[in-house]
């Protein structure tokens, strides 16, 4: 099942929708760098290809953190 979150992304409300399993690794991460949630979020949004869903690119971030790619 997905879970909603809403974050103000350049100006604008934008919900994500994630497991939550993914949404757990993220807020770990956050907290870890000493941040929120909705400023990693923010970052990971910003660091993003442009074509490439946010949703995803919060979960290949989620991954990468867990698991870096070879």
């Amino acid at each position: 099942m997905l879970e909603k979150r809403s974050f103000s992304l350049s100006g604008h409300r934008t919900s994500v929708a994630l497991e939550p399993e993914f949404w757990a690794v993220l807020g770990e991460i956050a907290q870890r760098e000493g941040e929120t949630l909705s400023a990693l979020v923010t970052r990971v949004d910003a660091q993003r290809v442009p074509s490439r869903p946010l949703a995803s690119a919060l979960r290949v971030f989620a991954l990468t953190d867990t698991r870096p790619l070879a």
